[in-house]
Order: C-alpha cells, then structure tokens, then sequence
C-alpha cells in the first residue's frame, strides 16, 4: 500500500475532528463548521511535498465524507485508486496493481484520528489548537496532537469562510501532505452505495 492512500485515509479522519478553546474565535468558527457538516462532497488536488520543500506528485479527483466513520477518496490522476472505509474497515484498492488491502481503521491510518471520527474519544483530551492566521484567502487553524506516538506532526485546516478550503499534514518522515478542495458541497444527501466496497473478480485481496 502506497504512503499517499496512507496519508489520505489519515486526512480523512482529521477533517471532523478537533478540540476547541471557548475565547478563539476561528476556533469556534471551526468548531461550528465541524458540528453542523454532517456529509460533504468535494473534488480534490494533492500534493506531496518531500523533505526539501519540492513536490514529488500531484494527484486529482473526488472526495465523500459522511458521518458517523463513512468516506471515500476516488483518485482519478495520475493513477487509479479507491480508499473506502465503513463499518470500522478501510478498503484500499490500487487499480493498476490489482490490489485490495483491508485493514483496521484505528491500523490503518493511525489510532487517535480514527477512533476521533467514530466519536469515541474526547476531542479535547487528544488535540491542542493554534490560530494561523489567514494565507491564501483561507483561515488556517494548527491541530497539534497530545499523544506523542501519533503517526503525524500537525493537521492544518483551512477555512473558506463557513466551508472547507484546504489542509495540511505533516507526518514524522518530514513530509508535507496538501489538499486543495474545491466544488465543496455540505451536507448533500449521498447514496450509501458510495461506502461499500466489493472486491473486483480477479484481484488479490490482503486482510489483516
């Protein structure tokens, strides 16, 4: 399993979940865009950036998200992937490979992230937040992990005022995940046939 599917199921379970501090404003402003946005559906632009600060790839497609623990990154380009995850599994499936790999979603991508989707750890227990500022037209917030085992450094959400804009990972190989979205739209009504994945005839499947 390739480390850009790893570090898209991680994003995706950061999306919708912080700790929040009463007296910051785009704190609250972050924390109410998290309550109120129970699905969302977007296209996405990727980027990997590596330790020297110099992008290594570029990926685009679509991105579904629907509470409690559903998501879906459908990458169209370069390459062909699917990261589906349900029912506390992830599937990911490499087309050009021929490959499916289920995991855990706690193995998968982290434990923190994961169970914080599943609303089953207290937020605030688990991130600190830090205020940005604005760059780029989008309001940046800093999700800090407390827990020093977390498979990443930071999570950067950006707002584009009541709607997601972009974020940032940075993980513990000094390497920068960014996402772009755009055509955001929150809250659609999404067939759950997006959220189940069945295996194509012919493929290898890997479960842990």
């Amino acid at each position: 399993m390739s480390k850009i599917t790893l570090l898209a199921g991680l994003i995706a379970m950061a999306i919708f979940n912080t700790s929040v501090h009463a007296e910051d404003k785009p704190v609250q402003q972050l924390k109410a865009f998290l309550k109120n946005t129970k699905s969302l559906s977007a296209d996405f632009k990727q980027v990997l950036i590596n330790e020297a600060g110099n992008p290594t790839q570029t990926s685009f497609g679509a991105f579904y998200l629907q509470k409690p623990g559903k998501f879906r990154w459908d990458y169209v380009k370069p390459f062909q992937q699917q990261i589906v995850s349900t029912s506390g599994k992830v599937w990911f499936y490499d087309t050009d490979l021929e490959q499916v790999t289920v995991k855990k979603l706690d193995e998968s991508v982290g434990s923190t992230p994961a169970l914080l989707l599943s609303g089953d750890i207290s937020l605030e227990d688990n991130f600190t937040m830090e205020h940005q500022g604005v760059d780029g037209d989008l309001m940046w917030i800093k999700l800090l992990p407390k827990n020093q085992e977390s498979s990443f450094k930071y999570v950067l959400i950006g707002l584009d005022k009541d709607s997601l804009g972009g974020m940032e990972l940075s993980d513990n190989f000094g390497q920068l995940t960014r996402i772009y979205f755009s055509n955001v739209i929150l809250n659609p009504p999404l067939k759950q046939t997006l959220f189940e994945f069945k295996a194509p005839k012919g493929v290898d499947v890997f479960s842990d």
